[in-house]
C-alpha cells in the first residue's frame, strides 16, 4: 500500500533507506521547500523525462510497498523530484572547519580577497547551476530558493576578487543548522573560503552544523565528518528559531587564516 503524507510534517525518516530516496512529492514551492529541510529532506528534481522515467522504473515497486512515501497532492505525478535523508549524514561543525596551511599561506600574503552575506543570493546559485550535469538546480528550484531567500530563511556567502564574484556557497537555515545546497567556484580554493567564512559568520550566529547533505573528499577536506541521521535530526529539530542574525559585513577573506578568529 502507497505510504502518502498530507505534508513534510506527518513524515518520519527515522527508518528509512540510508542511501536512497525517502520520499517523493512534484511539490516544489517554496513553502513545501522550507517544510522539508526542517524535517530533515533536501529535494533532488530530475533534468529530463529520461530521468523521470529512471525514477518511476526505479523506486515504484517500493513506493507500492508504502518504503518510499509519497508527500502532498494524491493526483500529482510525484516522480519528477525525489528527496532525500542520507544516514549518516555528512556535516561540518563550525568549530571543526578547516583550511589547508598552503591555503592559509596565499590568503595571509597574496589572495586579495574578501568575502560577504547575501549581496548576490540568486547569482550565486546561478552560478552553482552552470555547467552541471544533472541539471538538479531547476528554474522551478531556483525560484523557490530565491523567494526562501526574499523571507530570509535562504542565504549565501559570496567570495570576490576586487569587484568580480568567483566563489561562493549558498542554503537555506534551520535554527542551529545550515544546509548548504551547493557551492562553486572561479578561481581554485574560492568555494573553500567560502565555506570556512560561512562556519565564522554562523557559529556567531548560534549555529552549530553546516550539513553537506552529500559526502565527498571535498567535504572531508572542509573539515567534514559522517553522523548518524538519528543524531543529525535530533540537532535539527533541537532549536525552532533561528536565533540571531548571520553577521552580513563584507571583510577581508585573510581573517580566516587565524584559527581563533572570528568575524
Amino acid at each position: 500500500m502507497v505510504s502518502r503524507c498530507p505534508g513534510w510534517e506527518s513524515l518520519d525518516v527515522s527508518s528509512a533507506a540510508p542511501d536512497g530516496p525517502v520520499a517523493f512529492s512534484s511539490d516544489l514551492g517554496p513553502t513545501s521547500l522550507l517544510a522539508a529541510y526542517r524535517a530533515g529532506v533536501y529535494p533532488f528534481p530530475v533534468s529530463d523525462e529520461y530521468a523521470h522515467a529512471l525514477n518511476e522504473v526505479a523506486f515504484a515497486d517500493l513506493v507500492e510497498e508504502g518504503a518510499i512515501a509519497v508527500v502532498g497532492d494524491d493526483t500529482a505525478d510525484p516522480y519528477a523530484v525525489s528527496w532525500w535523508s542520507p544516514d549518516p549524514r555528512p556535516v561540518v561543525p563550525v568549530t571543526a572547519r578547516h583550511i589547508s596551511r598552503s591555503l592559509a599561506r596565499r590568503l595571509r600574503n597574496r589572495l586579495p580577497w574578501s568575502t560577504s552575506l547575501d549581496r548576490r543570493f540568486e547569482e550565486v546559485v546561478r552560478a552553482c547551476r552552470a555547467d552541471r550535469t544533472p541539471l538538479w538546480l531547476t528554474e522551478e528550484l531556483v525560484a523557490s530558493l530565491v523567494r526562501l531567500h526574499d523571507q530570509g530563511h535562504a542565504h549565501s556567502v559570496e567570495v570576490w576578487e576586487g569587484g568580480e564574484l568567483v566563489g561562493g556557497v549558498f542554503g537555506v537555515r534551520i535554527g542551529s543548522v545550515f544546509s548548504m545546497d551547493s557551492m562553486f567556484f572561479h578561481r581554485p580554493d574560492a568555494s573553500k573560503v567560502a565555506v570556512a567564512d560561512l562556519a565564522v559568520r554562523f557559529e556567531q550566529a548560534g549555529g552549530v552544523l553546516l550539513d553537506a547533505q552529500r559526502d565527498s573528499p571535498h567535504v572531508r577536506a572542509l573539515g567534514g565528518v559522517l553522523v548518524p541521521r538519528e543524531q543529525y535530526l535530533r540537532r535539527l529539530h533541537g532549536t525552532a528559531q533561528d536565533g540571531h542574525p548571520i553577521p552580513s559585513a563584507t571583510l577581508p577573506a585573510r581573517r580566516l587564516a587565524e584559527p581563533t578568529e572570528r568575524a
